[in-house]
């Protein structure tokens, strides 16, 4: 195995780590981490050849590129030492080609003339090539890492360039030029390290049971995967002026093609068929700040309205409607009345977390992976607020801060049966759920903690203390 050198872009630091790991799963690459930090953007890393590097960074959001890592150094005389020493019989494979060196300062800044006599410090690599600024066919690049206050030097790499991220699917995917968003859309560049940590590929069947504007269905597409998705909100499916939907931001993107379908639905009442046939599901599912949170159904199951049936015969809400229903846009597939609107209960929030883990554990295929986004009051009460299950492995904790709160990217993996060992704890749990019947009658606050903490501004922790951004 070789050392390489992974630039990473110093933005959602919590995610860069777990989203390289990811990668390397799904292509099947051996990688050993051998030095990262939240607080650097470089990462050195062990991995067999170009040709697994290539493919560990071809898609990935949060990294620049990765390079074959020539030698390091505390200061530049180690460095020089250890480039003579360890790769001098590299040096004639690059002697005619043609190559441009770049200079990477992290904190700190260098001149042109500073860069320029820098570069030329490497001249007894004797490469005699021209020096092409664009199309280069070889790029060496000098990386600095300086303190936080630019004054001195702490570490310097060397590194040939290997492979480009991907990260120009940002720019084409965002939201600005998005034919169709909401105030809730997820950013393109969240979006797509979403979805690939959700394994999102070619051949694989993705499903977002919180569609809303379709944000993760369009990254997962972008990468190859078949999607699907549903909402209990109609009006998030239907979309606007009959022109801007879900499926108008894949025509616009060219991806029609991986588009099965988004359809209205809550998770409790999904008409999905049961079985574990979904390769990954991925979602960020309302916290119930705006208002309550709500699933199909009647508050009191005692006061369950009687269907009332047309003079055809048919259900209210069911009946194919009159001829002139079933021309009108508003008239849903024609299959139920057009201005029908189903009943609603209050939904706790912790008991939604249970039910999306519970849909994973029963829906994904073995290995198969599930991407929840859930908020959190802060970072103290971050462990015991994530919800767990025993037959979903917690694989990584991703974090954005926002200024007084944080949400969290959880992402599990299902794991063979033969692994799962169902606790008393758990059966408890659901023994316990069965009898409370799923919170029927309360209040949104009641139901859901976060938005009872947002709404009172996360005064404070449990010991008194202030909440700190």
């Amino acid at each position: 195995m070789a050392e390489y050198l992974i630039r990473l872009v110093q933005v959602h630091e919590s995610f860069r780590k777990p989203e390289i790991l990811a990668l390397a799963a799904l292509a099947n690459v051996n990688i050993e981490v051998l030095s990262y930090s939240e607080c650097s953007p470089f990462c050195t890393v062990k991995i067999h050849d170009e040709t697994a590097a290539r493919a560990l960074i071809s898609r990935c959001i949060l990294s620049k590129a990765i390079f074959e890592l020539w030698a390091t150094g505390a200061t530049y005389p180690e460095l020089h030492a250890a480039i003579r020493q360890n790769t001098a019989a590299r040096w004639a494979r690059y002697k005619s080609c043609s190559f441009k060196f770049e200079v990477d300062a992290y904190q700190g800044k260098r001149s042109v003339a500073a860069q320029r006599e820098l570069i030329e410090s490497f001249s007894y690599l004797g490469f005699n090539g021209p020096i092409v600024m664009r199309g280069a066919e070889e790029t060496f690049c000098v990386f600095e890492e300086w303190d936080s206050s630019g004054t001195a030097l702490e570490r310097v790499w060397m590194g040939r360039l290997i492979a480009r991220g991907s990260r120009d699917a940002i720019a084409t995917y965002g939201l600005k030029k998005r034919c169709y968003i909401s105030t809730t859309s997820m950013d393109a560049e969240l979006a797509l390290v979403t979805a690939n940590l959700t394994f999102a590929a070619p051949s694989k069947l993705i499903y977002d049971p919180f569609v809303g504007t379709g944000s993760f269905l369009v990254a997962a597409a972008h990468f190859g995967a078949y999607v699907a998705g549903s909402d209990i909100d109609g009006r998030s499916v239907r979309g606007k002026d009959g022109k801007r939907d879900v499926k108008a931001n894949f025509r616009q993107y060219g991806l029609e093609g991986r588009f099965l379908g988004v359809w209205v639905a809550d998770l409790t009442n999904s008409p999905l068929r049961t079985g574990r046939w979904l390769d990954g599901i991925l979602c960020d599912p309302p916290y119930g700040v705006r208002e309550g949170l709500k699933v199909l159904g009647t508050r009191d199951r005692e006061k369950v309205k009687e269907v009332i049936f047309l003079e055809n015969g048919e259900a209210a809400h069911l009946g194919l409607g009159t001829e002139e229903e079933k021309a009108d846009e508003g008239h849903i597939d024609g299959n139920r009345q057009p201005h029908y609107i189903p009943p609603k209960r209050p939904y706790s929030f912790l008991a939604m977390l249970e039910d999306i883990l519970d849909f994973a554990s029963s829906s994904l295929v073995e290995n198969g992976r599930l991407s929840l986004w859930m908020p959190t009051a802060n970072e103290d009460l971050t462990e015991l607020s994530i919800p767990t299950h025993p037959c979903l492995e917690l694989v990584s904790v991703c974090i954005q801060a926002f200024n007084k709160w944080a949400r969290r990217l959880l992402t599990y993996r299902r794991l063979p049966d033969s692994e799962v060992v169902y606790t008393e704890e758990f059966l408890d749990r659901k023994m316990e759920k069965l009898e409370r019947g799923d919170f029927v009658g309360a209040k949104a606050d009641e139901l859901n903690d976060f938005r009872r903490k947002y709404f009172e501004g996360f005064k404070s922790l449990p010991d008194g203390s202030e909440i700190k951004p």
